[in-house]
């Protein structure tokens, strides 16, 4: 009598039938980012999005994400456990208040977060990420003036990290990072007077003050790991546990509820699932499916973005 076979190899069976790859974001739950082929954040899933060499890619992730990978892979299949896995930042900023933005504004530069809609970015002259926005807003000539957005947060980070006065800001934010009070650090910091303070830039200023260290997803994790500290209150969604924990299991993370939920999740990020996976590898659906010439006008921004580095 054959055994039934589990969940996760039914996956890896499907994986090797659609010649496709796995792409986890760092805040997707545990059982996905252990059988993903790269995890990540969003530009290092962006970069390896570029360079895959297979049918399909399935995203686990939010849409916008598997979006871009679409936009950086036109002629492969990209698919997602769950089209409903939205995001606030996206919500709250859309191409229709772009384009009156900047008939009403001419002459910006218009640098927009990745967390962004497919057709934002076709309104976008650059792209960024909370790992290289400092960065992309170096690049741009100091007296040309810039639109940064959506997120208020890291947009207001950036500012003050470079300077930028002609720099005005969307006012979207980020639903868990916004939402981290100061308060609940401070008592934090008092019940665990050791550890050291990781933050994400789309958290508020008055957390970000008290950080020891403030970067994007990725390099929270790279920090943490790398310092010879062995506590650590982590400022970000709490599906970097796995990675934290996985790389140096010997050190101690907190996390600090935010006060929307009471918790550090996302939860856009948690409606994926191993069965919707699953199911979407099996099934091919949902499917990212864009126009042509849509593609084309966020594809450079996107790749703006991807060349520096």
């Amino acid at each position: 009598m054959l055994a039934t076979k589990t969940i996760v190899e039914e996956i890896q069976d499907l994986k090797r039938e659609k010649n496709a790859i796995l792409l986890a974001h760092h805040y997707q739950e545990t059982e996905i980012q252990e059988i993903a082929d790269s995890i990540g954040d969003s530009l290092e899933l962006a970069r390896r999005a570029q360079s895959f060499q297979g049918d399909v890619i399935a995203f686990c992730g939010v849409w916008f994400m598997a979006e871009t990978a679409k936009v950086l892979n036109p002629e492969r299949i990209v698919v997602v456990p769950d089209k409903d896995a939205g995001c606030s930042l996206v919500d709250s900023c859309r191409a229709d208040q772009v384009r009156a933005w900047k008939a009403k504004n001419p002459g910006y530069v218009i640098v927009s977060y990745i967390n962004t809609s497919v057709e934002v970015k076709a309104e976008s002259d650059i792209l960024c990420t909370s790992r290289n926005a400092v960065d992309v807003v170096n690049s741009i000539p100091a007296d040309q003036p810039i639109l940064f957005l959506p997120d208020i947060n890291l947009g207001n980070y950036v500012k003050a990290q470079t300077g930028r006065e002609n720099m005005k800001i969307w006012p979207g934010a980020c639903i868990v990072h916004a939402t981290f009070p100061a308060r609940r650090l401070t008592a934090a910091k008092l019940e665990h007077p050791r550890a050291l303070v990781a933050a994400h830039p789309e958290c508020p200023a008055d957390v970000l003050k008290m950080a020891d260290f403030i970067g994007s997803t990725s390099a929270l994790i790279d920090w943490c790991v790398k310092h010879p500290a062995s506590e650590f209150i982590v400022m970000t969604e709490s599906g970097v546990s796995h990675s934290l924990h996985k790389l140096a299991p010997e050190k101690t993370f907190h996390f600090v509820a935010n006060e929307n939920c009471n918790c550090s999740e996302c939860p856009y990020m948690k409606m994926n699932t191993l069965e919707k996976l699953r199911d979407a590898l099996m099934t091919l659906q949902p499917r990212v499916e864009l126009p042509l010439e849509l593609m084309e006008r966020a594809r450079l921004p996107v790749e703006r973005m991807l060349a520096l580095r």
